[in-house]
């Protein structure tokens, strides 16, 4: 059964990593092909995958992993700003402090369970968003954000005596640009590994464990088993996530605000895990995908391009069609995205993955049954 199971995750990852890399010509027919949105539908990829591994494996609902977006971002221009422009530092640094912060707030809200954890992590988030803002100006330059500027040091650069021109500098991949379709596949190949790394986390017996602990916490307490310490690997594992995804948007973009460690944020990614189905390995970057495409593309519709679509309607009929139309879209994306979970709780409660599954029962019943896994979240 493992040998089985080894080979379905093989292909699992092998299909995902080409349908990843192929996501310029795939979506481009979609009006999503451009390197701005794909880096957007990798990194937040990155960040639901990670969140995943608290909420989907563990069961800590947790309000207050923006906090670990931002500090990624933060530290990732800091890093620009007094090292090096290239990447690299910027990430591992990124990640590092990140899992500092997360094992900090971990072993304190994880002194509590169910609600009372959800709300102490959405407390540090908020003190991190109060902080960012306010309290610590000097280091991240409040409402405005931290920016890249001429004069910053930049010490590695200059040591290696880097020239740089008249105008900011660009973010590199040890010479390889982060602007356009190679800032995408950077962040492409991370968002893989990342897959990967969440593939062999769920088969391991840490993954197992971290199963067992959302199923029936208080049996392993009995049996002796420190339940804590699992959930607060769990935890760090899920804040370097989120650090990797923050450090991915200071690459694609030098900036860092603290309206990334807004509650908002946290609640964006809670969305993206249950739309694509909780404790699944590919419904929360499936998540992440649909909201980012709604939010990019859906809010970029004016009255001109609905025109345009129905345009071949009769004018009785194109103006009411149009009125309608135009709730939805626009600055009324999110009206969109509310019909969209509310049908998919009526109807598949499990999320995205939950109808791919039940679709591919009615159409393949043999292949489906021959090829089920006795493992939740296999797919």
């Amino acid at each position: 059964m493992m040998n089985t199971l080894a080979k379905q995750d093989r292909w699992m990852l092998l299909g995902f990593a080409l349908v990843v890399l192929a996501g310029p010509i795939l979506l481009k027919p979609f009006g999503a092909g451009y390197p701005d949105l794909l880096q957007k539908f990798c990194i937040f990829g990155i960040f639901a995958i990670g969140y995943n591994i608290l909420f989907g494996l563990t069961g800590y609902l947790s309000f207050g992993h923006a906090a670990f977006l931002g500090l990624g971002s933060y530290t990732a221009v800091w890093s620009f700003k007094l090292l090096t422009m290239n990447v690299v530092p910027a990430i591992i640094l990124s990640v590092a402090l990140t899992a500092l912060f997360a094992l900090m707030i971990g072993y304190i809200s994880l002194r509590r369970s169910g609600i009372y954890f959800s709300i102490l992590t959405l407390a540090f988030a908020q003190m991190a968003y109060n902080l960012a803002y306010s309290v610590l100006t000097p280091l991240t330059n409040g409402e405005t954000g931290l920016q890249l500027a001429k004069d910053d040091s930049r010490s590695l650069d200059r040591y290696f005596g880097v020239v740089v021109g008249d105008g900011l500098p660009s973010t590199n991949f040890f010479g390889f640009s982060m602007v356009g379709f190679s800032g995408f596949y950077f962040c492409a190949v991370l968002l893989i590994l990342s897959f990967y790394i969440s593939i062999r986390i769920t088969r391991s017996p840490f993954g197992l464990m971290l199963k067992a602990v959302k199923s029936n916490q208080n049996r392993l307490k009995y049996t002796g088993i420190n339940t804590r310490s699992y959930a607060l690997t769990a935890f760090v594992i899920s804040g370097c996530y989120a650090g990797l995804a923050g450090a991915l948007l200071a690459v694609t973009d030098p900036l860092a605000g603290p309206d990334r460690m807004h509650w908002s944020a946290s609640g964006e990614v809670v969305l993206m895990t249950i739309l694509g189905g909780v404790g699944t390995l590919l419904g929360p970057v499936m998540g992440a995908g649909v909201i980012k495409y709604l939010e990019n593309i859906f809010s970029s519709f004016n009255e001109q391009i609905l025109q345009s679509v129905f345009g071949f309607l009769p004018d009785a009929i194109e103006h009411p069609v149009i009125k309608v139309v135009s709730l939805f879209v626009g600055e009324g994306w999110e009206l969109t995205l509310g019909v969209l979970f509310l049908v998919l709780i009526i109807f598949v409660p499990g999320g995205l993955m939950q109808g791919i599954n039940s679709l591919q029962r009615r159409l393949f019943p043999a292949t489906a049954h021959a090829g089920a896994d006795a493992t939740p979240g296999a797919h």
